[in-house]
């Protein structure tokens, strides 16, 4: 999924200045992807300044909170686990899924801060990827709940096993991410291969941009076969 190309809207089907927002937006090199200042001033945006709506408003009139709660939940931990499983050149992003108020707790510690629990993720990543590529241990999400908490945050658990392999599997309660393969498409006999077991719990809380949220509190378990 992090090498394939965004997808594109039908041209046929929508405009111009549409198509070249969307694309501006899903563009997979943050560093080439437009901040929001500057999509604010995209032409797609500019042609709707003068309409009076309230776009937080409306937003939240059309869409289904109980729906809006597992998208977030599902976005979190495919993207979460595939940064965590995937390669050193990605991991940095890792960074911008916290803020300077989140905190991170992990075997007794607690880790306040982007900084501080970056080097902490870095430091569990590290141990669990090994010496030996061909001997790295990754995640299998096996179980995925998620629910409101407070008026506009969402709490997240995870749990799953660690198995000996080359790439994250994202299987629980149905969550699968697109291009990734299923634990039957693999024929993977989990219990047989665990080497650990993990729970994660997270909570998200709106950033301050709209539609954005960051994680404001997670705990890690790791139990050991």
């Amino acid at each position: 999924i992090l090498d394939d190309p965004s997808p594109t809207p039908p041209q046929d089907a929508y405009s111009s200045e549409f198509c070249s927002f969307v694309n501006d937006c899903l563009q997979k090199d943050a560093d080439a992807r437009p901040t929001c200042e500057q999509l604010l001033s995209h032409p797609f945006i500019k042609r709707y300044l003068k309409t009076d709506v309230d776009l937080a408003a409306y937003v939240k009139s059309v869409v289904d909170p109980t729906e809006r709660l597992k998208q977030i939940a599902e976005m979190l931990a495919i993207h979460y686990y595939l940064l965590f499983n995937g390669s050193d050149g990605i991991w940095h992003h890792m960074k911008t899924f916290y803020m300077e108020q989140s905190t991170f707790s992990f075997s007794g510690k607690v880790y306040v801060g982007q900084n501080d629990i970056f080097d902490s993720l870095s430091n569990i990543r590290k141990k669990l990827k090994g010496d030996r590529p061909r001997e790295k241990i990754v995640h299998v999400v096996e179980k995925l709940h998620c629910r409101a908490n407070g008026d506009s945050g969402v709490a997240i658990r995870v749990s799953g096993s660690f198995i000996v392999g080359n790439q994250v599997l994202v299987c629980g309660d149905g969550v699968k991410a697109e291009g990734m393969p299923s634990l039957d498409e693999l024929s993977i006999d989990i219990p047989s291969k665990r080497v650990g077991q993990f729970r994660e719990q997270f909570i998200m809380q709106p950033g301050n941009l709209m539609s954005c949220y960051y994680i404001s509190k997670q705990d890690l378990y790791i139990i050991q076969s």
